[in-house]
């Protein structure tokens, strides 16, 4: 990886825009539930987009944060002893928590990408993936979200109907009202196509 310089014109104000939808006060409810949810261990970061970017950066934290989701036995992450120092480690320990987060039900549009996080193009994208894998972790219930649960909106989820073959049978014979009647209709006044109407006065 290359490090860039400064951006100018257009780049610039791509960036800047991208900067703007980073959400700090997102960011404290973000840094409040993995720590809740991983532990203290995970320390806390200096406040703002760099300090966040830096504190998960190599990918260790959001591994964690993904297997603390999972009953034990199950973790789909391997975190490693020691925090991985080469750069090629860290991103392959982010790519397996995208994994593991879109296993988890993420859908992809809500996914950031690795160097969304990495090189600290589009943070904004990086809470977006966090906010979503929290929605889930809520909406799921299943006893292994920690934290207030109001942090997190529920995902809407499914309200299957089952109807029985009589209800079935008897909705054949309903006209819904967007389809019109033809009540009191008839062809009184029509002409044959072509021909003009005759207008006796």
């Amino acid at each position: 990886m290359a490090n860039k310089g400064p951006s100018y014109g257009m780049s610039r104000e791509v960036q800047s825009k991208i900067e703007k939808k980073y959400d700090e006060e997102l960011e404290e409810r973000l840094v409040e539930w993995i720590i809740v949810q991983c532990g203290p261990d995970v320390g806390r970061p200096d406040r703002g987009r760099l300090g966040f970017q830096v504190w998960l950066k190599n990918g260790v934290i959001l591994s964690k944060l993904v297997n603390s989701l999972y009953p034990d036995g199950s973790k789909p992450v391997k975190v490693p002893e020691n925090p991985p120092s080469m750069v090629f480690k860290q991103m392959e320990q982010v790519a397996q928590f995208l994994k593991a987060a879109e296993d988890y039900g993420v859908i992809k549009t809500d996914m950031f990408q690795t160097v969304d996080l990495f090189e600290g193009k589009d943070m904004a994208a990086v809470q977006r993936t966090l906010m979503a894998l929290g929605s889930l972790a809520v909406t799921k219930n299943d006893g292994h979200y920690r934290g207030d649960p109001n942090w997190f909106m529920k995902k809407a989820q499914e309200h299957k109907r089952e109807f029985t073959e009589s209800q079935l049978q008897e909705g054949k014979h309903v006209i819904g009202l967007q389809m019109g009647t033809n009540r009191g209709a008839s062809q009184a006044g029509m002409t044959g196509y072509g021909r003009p109407r005759q207008i006796i006065s």
